[in-house]
C-alpha cells in the first residue's frame, strides 16, 4: 500500500526525522494562507502516488503568497502524467506546500527488502535527486549498500560507513546515523516495504532533512496497522485494478496496451508480457490468476478485461501443475455464458489435465483461437489486433 508525501513525512516526524515545515492544501486559497504563514517562498507539490512529479511540472516555486495561490489552482483538480503512471495520469485533489530550505547537498537513502538475501538493504548515495535512477545506471559505484539481520537490527557502525560513503562531515555522521536508526524503526514497526528519502539535503547550516519521502507498505500487514491502512486513497488507484480486487483478483496490474492477459504464474506472465511486446504488441496488463481450481476466478479476470474498452484481445496462458487445465476450460465457457465477448480470446493449455480441457474447449462450440505454445500465442494474440 503507498500513501502521499504528506502522510509520508507525518511518519518519519513521529519517527525523530527532519522535514521541512509546509501543510497540505485542498484549494488554491488554502495554499495561498499557508505560503504566508511559511513566509511567502513556498514549493508546490502535487500529491499523487507516482514519482517524477518535478519533470512534468508537479513540483514548482512560488515566489509568494500570490503565485502559490496561482499555481495551486494550476495543479489541484488536474491529472498529472508522469513516467510512473499510466497515460490517463493520477488525479490531484491536494498540494504539499512546504517552505523553501537553502540546500547546499542532495543525498539519497532508502531501506527495501532484498528478496535474494532475506533482508532489509539500506542504499545510501552522496548523488540524490530527480536523477538518481541515472546514478544507479551510469555510476553504480556511487551507491552504497549495507544488509541488515533482522535479529541484530540496525548497528551504529553500518550507519557510519553509510555516512561516509555519502561524504558526511564529521559533525554530520553522528546525526546521519542517528536518521538512519529512525527511518529503520519505522521501516520494521510500520512493515514497509519502502522506506525512501529522496533527496536528503543538506542545509546551509548544515541539518540533515528529508526533503521528499516514500512509503509503501506491506499489504500482507496491514491488518497490523489500522491507523496506515485508514491513510489509501482510493482515488488514485487504476480503476481497474479497483475492480480487480474486489472480484477478489489481488495479482493485476494495468499497463497501457490491447491484449488482456490472463496467466497462471508471476514468472510465466512476466515471460508472456515479453513475449507480446517482442512479437510486435502491447499487453493490457500483468494479472497472475495463481494456482486456482474454481471457475469463479477465470470468469472475473474476464469481467476485468471486457470492463476494460483497451483490451481488443484476450490471451490465455495456462501451464497447469496444482492448476487443471480442465477447470480453467469450463470457467472460459462459464464466462462466455455469463457476458457477451465478442474480442478474439487466444487459448493455450498445457500441464495437468490438459487433454481434457482441450476437448472440453473443442466441444463447447466457442469461437477461439487455439495456440501450441505460449510463443505461438503470443503472435496469434498480436495478429488478432492488428
Amino acid at each position: 500500500m503507498k500513501v502521499h508525501e504528506y502522510q509520508a513525512k507525518a511518519l518519519l516526524t513521529q519517527y525523530g526525522i527532519p522535514v521541512p515545515a509546509g501543510k497540505v492544501a485542498e484549494t488554491p486559497g488554502e495554499a495561498r494562507r499557508i505560503a504566508s504563514d511559511l513566509g511567502g517562498k513556498v514549493i508546490i507539490k502535487a500529491q499523487i502516488y507516482a514519482g517524477g512529479r518535478g519533470k512534468v511540472g508537479g513540483v514548482r516555486m512560488a515566489e509568494d503568497r500570490d503565485e502559490a495561490e496561482k499555481i495551486a489552482a494550476g495543479i489541484i483538480d488536474t491529472r498529472l502524467v508522469t513516467s510512473q503512471t499510466s497515460s490517463r495520469g493520477a488525479p490531484v485533489r491536494k498540494v504539499l506546500v512546504e517552505k523553501v530550505l537553502p540546500i547546499e547537498r542532495e543525498l539519497y537513502l532508502s531501506i527495501v527488502i532484498d528478496n535474494t538475501a532475506s533482508m532489509p538493504v539500506m542504499i545510501a548515495s552522496e548523488a540524490g535527486g530527480m536523477n538518481i535512477e541515472e546514478v544507479a545506471r551510469q555510476s553504480p559505484e556511487k551507491l552504497h549498500k549495507i544488509y541488515i539481520d533482522p535479529a541484530a537490527g540496525f548497528q551504529p557502525f553500518q550507519g557510519r560507513k553509510l555516512a561516509f560513503g555519502m561524504n558526511l562531515n564529521p559533525e554530520q555522521v553522528k546525526e546521519g546515523v542517528k536518521l538512519m536508526s529512525n527511518l529503520y524503526r519505522l521501516f520494521r514497526e510500520k512493515d514497509c516495504s519502502l522506506a525512501e528519502i529522496n533527496p536528503l539535503v543538506v542545509t546551509g547550516d548544515g541539518r540533515l532533512v528529508a526533503l521528499d519521502a516514500k512509503l509503501n507498505f506491506d499489504d500482507s500487514a496491514l491488518f497490523r496497522h489500522d491507523d496506515i491502512r485508514q491513510l489509501h486513497d482510493a482515488e488514485q488507484d487504476d480503476p481497474f485494478e479497483a475492480i480487480a480486487h474486489e472480484l477478489g483478483i489481488r495479482n493485476y496490474i494495468k499497463l497501457d496496451g490491447n491484449i488482456g492477459c490472463m496467466v497462471n504464474g508471476a514468472g510465466l506472465a512476466m515471460a508472456v508480457l515479453d513475449l507480446i511486446n517482442h512479437t510486435g504488441g502491447k499487453p493490457a496488463n500483468f494479472l497472475d490468476i495463481g494456482t486456482v481450481n474454481n471457475t469463479s476466478a477465470v470468469v472475473s479476470a474476464f469481467k476485468v478485461f471486457t470492463t476494460d474498452p483497451d483490451v481488443k484481445a484476450i490471451l490465455i496462458n495456462i501451464f497447469g501443475g496444482m492448476t487443471r487445465a480442465d477447470v480453467i476450460a469450463h470457467g472460459i465457457i462459464e464466462a462466455h455464458r455469463q457476458m457477451a465477448i465478442k474480442i478474439p480470446v487466444v487459448v493455450r493449455l498445457a500441464g495437468t489435465n490438459v487433454a481434457e480441457g482441450k476437448r472440453i474447449m473443442a466441444e463447447s462450440g466457442l469461437k477461439y483461437i487455439e495456440a501450441a505454445d505460449f510463443l505461438d500465442a503470443a503472435r496469434k494474440a498480436v495478429a488478432a489486433v492488428t
